[in-house]
């Protein structure tokens, strides 16, 4: 694993002591990766979102549609 310094002010390094205390985190290092893995995550899911968006529908949007769709749900739920 590399390795990555990083300075702050005092306020950010007191408050991100503050987070590593009260969310259990054993070093300050654990938290900064599980925010830097939550954002990776975030911009992973806007760019699906996005490439969703720019995308031609799948299939029109109908009544016959929303019918099968609420029936594969349904069957899903009975699993």
């Amino acid at each position: 694993m590399g390795a990555m310094s990083i300075s702050l002010p005092d306020s950010l390094k007191t408050f991100v002591e503050q987070r590593v205390a009260e969310r259990g985190y054993g070093t300050s290092s654990e938290y900064v990766r599980e925010l830097i893995r939550r954002d990776h995550d975030r911009v992973g899911l806007r760019n699906l979102i996005v490439e969703g968006a720019t995308s031609p529908p799948a299939a029109p949007a109908n009544d016959s549609y929303f019918d099968d769709l609420r029936e594969r749900v349904r069957r899903r739920q009975e699993e």
